[in-house]
């Protein structure tokens, strides 16, 4: 399985000691009770599904911080059956124990994320589609809190779960949406507008209502035309017109979003829809359940 760990920032190991400030902003009053003693931790993979283990990086370097070593028995991106015995943990007691909820925190959340990604890639894979499965920037958003960037670990579960994870903030592409060509006037002048600033290097994908706003917008030169509210059986039809219509003109990819589901997946899933985005495999997703026991 492809290792992320090399995409993550520079910053990110910064983030990783702001969530332990954060967890112990004072004393360590329990840390103080188990002392210096060494002792080695087993970390299990609970819960009652199938999951695929993701934010190893995150959960490591918690530990690495603490001055504790992890030794790791299911690799990231695995799929794993409960109960599982994930990796083994070593260090002094209450540095096991300071960093134990910060990191597997961490671990469920991104492991979660992970888990419903592959899902979702794995039925649209079942039903013949083989467009893109991409997450949505409805994130936790970052602050100068502990919080921190927690979008990265995220998007960085969707990464491991095997879909995109799209763009990861307003500077990564430009998205214009409704509330955009509102203020604009137009599709026309929001795009003409947008390329202006944003030059050859940013992708432009543009919310649409219908097919006479998704012609527009391919006219005037977007990249992706999200049919946000075409839905059901007009969805097929309408990007099918388009493609034909603008087939040798225009390059351009049509995007759906919103509402998909596991149970309506199928539908959506067409052969003329190249992306499938959802916030599904993200909000609201079960996180995985992780626990670390010290051995006597």
């Amino acid at each position: 399985m492809t290792s992320y760990g090399h995409l993550l920032p520079p910053s990110w190991k910064a983030q990783v000691t702001a969530w332990l400030a954060e967890d112990a902003p004072s004393f360590d009053y329990g840390g103080f009770v188990v002392g210096e003693a060494e002792r080695e931790a087993f970390l299990f993979g609970k819960g009652k599904q199938t999951a695929v283990l993701a934010g190893t990086p995150f959960f490591a370097e918690v530990f690495e911080q603490l001055g504790c070593r992890v030794q790791w028995h299911v690799q990231e991106g695995d799929s794993f059956e409960p109960v599982k015995h994930v990796a083994t943990v070593r260090g002094k007691a209450r540095h096991l124990l300071l960093g134990e909820r910060v990191a597997l925190n961490v671990l469920a959340r991104c492991s979660g994320i992970a888990t419903k990604s592959k899902a979702y890639l794995d039925a649209a894979r079942s039903y013949g589609y083989q467009g893109i499965i991409a997450g949505t920037r409805k994130t936790t958003p970052g602050t100068e809190s502990a919080l921190l960037r927690f979008r990265l670990v995220e998007k960085y579960g969707m990464l491991v779960g095997g879909i995109d994870p799209h763009r990861h903030d307003l500077s990564s592409m430009i998205m214009l949406k409704d509330n955009h060509i509102w203020s604009s006037g137009s599709i026309t002048a929001a795009i003409q507008k947008a390329r202006k600033v944003g030059g050859f290097s940013l992708l432009l994908d543009v919310e649409v209502r219908s097919e006479e706003e998704a012609d527009e917008a391919i006219d005037a030169g977007a990249d992706i035309i999200m049919l946000d509210n075409i839905e059901g059986d007009q969805l097929a039809p309408v990007a099918s017109r388009l493609k034909i219509k603008w087939s040798g003109k225009r390059k351009f990819l049509f995007e759906s979003s919103g509402n998909i589901t596991e149970a309506n997946l199928r539908e959506r899933a067409i052969p003329e829809i190249d992306i499938l985005s959802t916030s599904a495999v993200h909000q609201s997703v079960q996180h995985i359940d992780f626990s670390l026991k010290i051995q006597m």
